[in-house]
């Protein structure tokens, strides 16, 4: 009447160990389906942040390449009705404004985000000058425009490159600033102990050490100040001003390829139409360049924070 008892045991364990398998291989299965779904997520995220760049680049290639030569690097605008001319000026102005800007911007925004990570933990100032950062961030170019108008263009009495260069300067300062505290507060703890416990007085170790540290995150952070302020237009309208000729005074006006490329795009003439691509060309390249070369030296140079 009563079976064996060691082949009902047998046949129990079988069937457990059968259960277990058929458990972990739906485990398995749903582990892989997952990471391939992460997967893909991943790449379609990629790809919809990579797309529209490649797009806008491959559309200027089309309307602007062909209006690119020799004498768009090398000459000054034409009148109206003279076919030919360049942007010669307005590139070097460009460069002109964005290096001022980058003098007046980049130790400020530095020395802000450095003060509110090593400095100013839990102080009111700190507060004060963080939530102006923030504030700056939102405020719109064309406002920033005006007010350096109104403090800079006015009491000179003229539009200038400086005062376009203080624009620019100040726009840059906000994102500096946080960009450097986050890459400082990034560091760990234990590097600036080791600093401090070796005799090292606290402001060497914060420049030598902890910001040598961070040194590739804070570039990132200026690089990506700079790109911002490249392309902008209202700022400079009420500053900069622009100019047809040659210019290296930052007293006087100065010519911009934003400016210009504004200047020629609201034009009726077809050929400045053609110019204002080939420079919307010109200036998305100058701006990758730039920071694809800063990229390289901070993670290859000798800017490296792990050297």
């Amino acid at each position: 009447m009563g079976g064996n008892p060691r082949r009902a045991g047998a046949d129990l364990l079988s069937e457990r160990m059968t259960n277990k398998t058929k458990t972990n291989g739906l485990h398995r299965l749903r582990r892989t389906l997952a990471n391939h779904m992460a997967t893909g997520l991943a790449v379609l995220s990629t790809v919809l942040v990579v797309a529209p760049l490649v797009a806008i680049f491959i559309y200027l290639l089309y309307k602007g390449a062909s209006s690119l030569n020799l004498a768009f690097f090398t000459e000054i605008p034409k009148p109206v009705g003279e076919s030919g001319g360049g942007m010669a000026n307005a590139i070097f102005g460009s460069g002109v404004l964005l290096a001022l800007g980058s003098v007046l911007g980049v130790p400020v925004g530095i020395a802000a985000g450095t003060f509110l990570a090593e400095y100013g933990r839990g102080s009111k100032l700190a507060n004060v000058v963080r939530f102006t950062a923030d504030v700056l961030n939102g405020v719109p170019s064309i406002v920033m425009g005006i007010a350096v108008y109104s403090l800079v263009v006015m009491p000179q009495k003229h539009f200038s490159a400086f005062a376009g260069g203080v624009a620019l300067g100040i726009m840059m300062i906000p994102t500096i600033t946080r960009t450097t505290e986050e890459m400082l507060l990034m560091v760990p703890h234990a590097v600036r102990e080791a600093a401090l416990g070796l005799g090292v007085p606290n402001w060497r170790a914060v420049l030598s050490i902890t910001l040598r540290t961070a040194s590739p995150g804070v570039i990132t952070g200026c690089m990506l100040a700079f790109a911002r302020v490249a392309g902008e237009t209202a700022p400079l309208l009420f500053t900069a001003f622009g100019n047809q000729f040659w210019s290296a005074s930052l007293n006087e006006p100065i010519a911009a390829l934003p400016l210009q490329i504004y200047e020629y795009a609201i034009s009726p003439y077809d050929d400045w139409h053609r110019l204002a691509w080939a420079g919307s060309l010109v200036l998305i390249v100058l701006i990758v360049v730039s920071v694809s070369l800063v990229r390289y030296v901070t993670t290859r140079g000798v800017l490296k924070g792990a050297s």
